[in-house]
C-alpha cells in the first residue's frame, strides 16, 4: 500500500517508476483525483459541521431573550444542514473506501537498480554454483521415478481429492520431513524463530500482505459462518500479520521467523507445463523465512536471506543459480527480488526452487507494522520472505539429481541423519 501523500509530492517519479512494471497509469491519475474529492468532500463537511455548531448557538441565545419564533426558523436551518451533512459524509464514505480500493491495486515501487525486462528471459544472473550433473544413462523425470518406486501416488491422490495431488509413501514421505528438519534447523542456527501458524486465515491478514484484492482467484475460499476463510497460499501470509497493528520500541528489532507448513494455491490459468509431478500442484509443503526489520537494514537482510537459501542448496550438492527479477517478473508487492533455480536434469534446465523479496514498507502500511524510537514518531518497518526451500520443489531436485541406472535414489549426506542413516531409497518390490 502506498500513502496517498507521498504519490502526490512525488507523482511523475512515482508513475515513471510504476511505468516500468507496465502499469497502467491512468489508475495513479484516478487516484489522485479521487483523493481530490476526498479533500473537498471533508471540506464541505467541515463546515457545514461548523455552520451547525454556530446556528445551535444561535438558537440558544434566541431561546434566552425570548424569540421563539426566529429560534424555530433557524431549527430549521439546522435541521436541513444536518441533512446535508449526512448525504455528504455518505458521499464522502464512498470515495474514500474507492480510493482505498484503487490504491490497493497499485503494486509496490521497484528499486531503481531493478533490470528492466518483460519476463523471465530478461533476468540477470548474479551467481551460479555447481556444474549440472552429467549421467551415463537415460534420466527419470522426478514423477516417473517416484512411481516406480512405489513412493509417489498420483493417481490415488486424484481419486482422493483430483487432479494436482499427490500421496507420498514410505522412504519419500520419510524424506521429505527430513528436507523440513534440516532446513528449520538451519535457520533456527541461524537466529530465526521457529513458528507453527494457523494454515486458514481471514480476508485481513491476506489483505496485509498484499494477495487480497488481486490475487483472490489464486486462493483456495472457504465459507464457513457465513464468513471468508482462506487457505494460506505461503506462510509468509501468517508470519508477516504476527506483528500486524502493533506500535514496538526499534530495541526489539528484528524479527526473523521461520515455519515449516503446507501452502494451498489453485494456480489459476496454468496449464501444459508442470501439470504432471511436483513442480506445480495444488498442495505443497515450504520452509519459510521472514523478517521483519529496521528500513536501514532491509538490504542487508536480503542478501543474508539469500545467502542462506544458497547455502542449503550447497550443502544437499544442488547445482544452482540466483537471479535478479526483472521489472516483468519481479511480484506485486516486492521493491527487489532474487529467485534460486536449482538444475533439474529431465527438463535439462534451471527451475525456481525459491524467491526472496524486500517488500520494504509496502506490506507494513496495509498490515500496520510500525515500531518507534524514543522521542521521535511511529514509523513502518520494512518486511521481507523468502523461500528457505520449497520442500516439494527440492525432493524433484533430489529425485532426479541423484538417481542412480537401477532406479534408486541416493540420500545426500546431509540429510542421512535425519533418514536413520539410510544411503539410498529402493524400490520395496525389488
Amino acid at each position: 500500500m502506498h500513502d496517498i501523500k507521498f504519490i502526490e509530492s512525488n507523482l511523475e517519479n512515482f508513475k515513471e517508476n510504476l511505468s516500468k512494471r507496465n502499469f497502467d497509469l491512468s489508475v495513479i491519475d484516478e487516484v489522485v483525483n479521487l483523493n481530490t474529492k476526498r479533500k473537498e468532500l471533508t471540506t464541505e463537511v467541515e463546515t457545514i459541521q461548523a455552520q451547525v455548531k454556530s446556528k445551535s448557538k444561535e438558537v440558544g441565545m434566541l431561546m434566552k431573550n425570548g424569540q421563539k419564533d426566529e429560534a424555530e426558523n433557524i431549527k430549521k436551518d439546522v435541521t436541513n444542514l444536518k441533512s446535508s451533512i449526512d448525504s455528504t459524509t455518505s458521499a464522502l464514505n464512498e470515495v474514500k473506501q474507492n480510493l482505498e480500493s484503487k490504491l490497493s491495486t497499485i503494486p509496490n515501487t521497484i528499486s531503481e537498480d531493478t533490470p528492466i525486462g518483460d519476463d523471465e528471459a530478461a533476468n540477470v544472473e548474479v551467481n551460479k554454483w555447481g556444474e549440472p550433473k552429467s549421467f551415463s544413462f537415460e534420466v527419470k523425470d522426478h514423477a516417473d521415478l517416484g512411481e516406480n518406486l512405489g513412493m509417489l501416488d498420483f493417481e490415488k491422490a486424484a481419486e482422493l481429492t483430483g487432479a494436482r495431488f499427490c500421496v507420498y509413501k514410505n522412504d519419500l514421505a520419510r524424506l521429505e520431513r527430513a528436507l523440513a528438519n534440516f532446513m528449520l534447523d538451519f535457520h533456527l542456527d541461524n537466529g530465526y524463530e521457529e513458528i507453527i501458524p494457523p494454515f486458514i486465515v481471514n480476508e485481513k491478514t491476506l489483505y496485509g500482505t498484499g494477495q487480497l484484492p488481486k490475487f483472490e482467484e489464486d486462493l483456495f475460499k472457504l465459507t464457513l459462518e457465513d464468513k471468508n476463510w482462506y487457505l494460506i497460499p505461503t506462510s509468509e501470509v501468517p508470519l508477516t500479520n504476527l506483528k500486524a497493528n502493533e506500535i514496538f520500541n526499534e530495541q526489539e528489532l528484528p524479527f526473523k521467523y521461520t515455519a515449516f507448513t503446507p501452502c494451498f494455491r489453485s494456480e489459476a490459468g496454468s496449464h501444459g507445463r508442470d501439470t504432471r509431478g511436483l513442480i506445480r500442484v495444488h498442495q505443497f509443503n515450504k520452509v519459510e523465512m521472514v523478517n521483519i526489520t529496521h528500513p536501514d537494514e532491509s538490504d542487508k537482510t536480503l542478501k543474508q536471506m539469500v545467502r542462506s537459501a544458497e547455502t542449503i542448496l550447497e550443502k544437499l550438492g544442488l547445482a544452482y543459480r540466483t537471479v535478479r527479477l526483472c521489472t516483468g517478473d519481479i511480484g506485486f508487492g516486492s521493491n527487489k527480488t532474487f529467485d534460486l533455480e536449482v538444475w533439474v536434469p529431465s527438463q535439462k534446465t534451471y527451475r525456481e526452487i525459491s524467491s526472496c523479496s524486500n517488500c520494504n514498507d509496502f506490506q507494513a502500511r496495509r498490515a500496520s507494522i510500525r515500531f518507534k524510537k524514543q522521542g521521535e514518531k511511529p514509523q513502518f518497518a520494512h518486511t521481507l520472505n523468502g523461500s528457505g526451500l520449497a520442500v516439494g520443489r527440492t525432493m524433484v531436485a533430489i529425485l532426479e539429481n541423484f538417481q542412480n541406472a537401477d532406479g534408486s535414489v541416493t540420500i545426500p549426506e546431509v540429510l542421512r541423519p535425519y533418514m536413520g542413516g539410510k544411503e539410498k531409497i529402493v524400490s520395496k518390490n525389488k
